[in-house]
């Protein structure tokens, strides 16, 4: 692949690097947090993690390990910037996002530090372009204090049933109502829409069931405009686990195989709306 060529002068100005045969990995992923312009980007040795934010109710986090890449060079504990998610995306698929068998984006992203462009190489069938998108300086992303140790409820569910259950749910409800409780209905799903009250409810021993831990019974209500985007995390997923804390705050997490087989992660946390008093 020519961008591998790139001589090592090219390489030291550079504190971070990361290459992929295949750029639709990145697209892919990148996509399904893509509900607001700018994402920040915090790189680690661990890989790269972007973050999405809207009006302090809603993050979504995309976790990409740095054995996803093929080349994965950081030069210091932490690079952090923001960019511009729409032209990040633009420029990923600059040659069409092509799906034929054998023909990929090749990419090489690069970093050279505070005040430089996110710079990116990207390739294919002997064409390079090269796009610079400019950074700034990275916002500090909400701390939602999601801990696993304030964990009430978890649930672990193949995507396809809640890809179902989103389609037989009312969405003109503003509000998604989440019922789990360690009795019967174990997990509910609830809309309140112009065509009426729907449930969704998922027994315990549901094929579809991977995991269930409920300890208390919790009903939340969460609105419908904030959880949208994360059907776009849903729809490439194959696994999704759901959990609440003891305030109510909910962790959508969901499991995304991409073009390569590989494992990534997104994560998406989202307030509660108001408490539901039981009855």
């Amino acid at each position: 692949m020519p961008l591998s060529t790139q001589s090592q002068a090219d390489n030291d100005q550079y504190i971070l690097i990361a290459s992929l045969d295949n750029a639709r990995n990145l697209s892919n992923i990148l996509k399904a947090i893509s509900f607001r312009e700018h994402a920040i980007f915090n790189a680690t040795q661990n890989g790269l993690k972007v973050t999405v934010e809207d009006s302090k109710c809603l993050q979504a986090n995309a976790f990409i390990q740095a054995e996803i890449f093929q080349e994965y060079i950081i030069k210091e504990d932490a690079v952090g910037f923001q960019v511009n998610l729409t032209v990040l995306l633009d420029c990923l698929t600059i040659f069409g996002g092509s799906t034929v068998p054998g023909v990929c984006t090749a990419l090489r992203m690069c970093y050279s530090g505070y005040g430089y462009p996110l710079t990116l190489f990207l390739e294919e069938g002997g064409v390079v372009t090269v796009c610079r998108i400019k950074t700034q300086e990275p916002e500090e992303p909400i701390d939602f204090d999601f801990c696993s140790t304030n964990v009430t409820n978890k649930v672990i569910l193949q995507s396809e049933s809640l890809k179902e259950a989103f389609s037989e749910l009312d969405m003109t409800s503003e509000v998604l109502q989440i019922t789990m409780s360690p009795s019967h209905p174990y997990f509910r799903l609830s809309t309140f829409g112009n065509s009426g009250n729907a449930h969704y409810d998922y027994p315990k021993d549901s094929d579809m069931m991977e995991l269930f831990q409920c300890t208390k019974i919790q009903t939340n209500r969460y609105k419908m405009s904030l959880l949208k985007p994360s059907t776009k995390a849903l729809a490439l997923s194959c696994k999704v686990s759901v959990r609440t804390d003891s305030r109510g705050f909910l962790s959508l997490q969901y499991l995304v195989r991409n073009d390569d087989g590989q494992i990534c992660f997104v994560e998406y946390y989202c307030c509660p709306d108001e408490e539901v008093e039981e009855e």
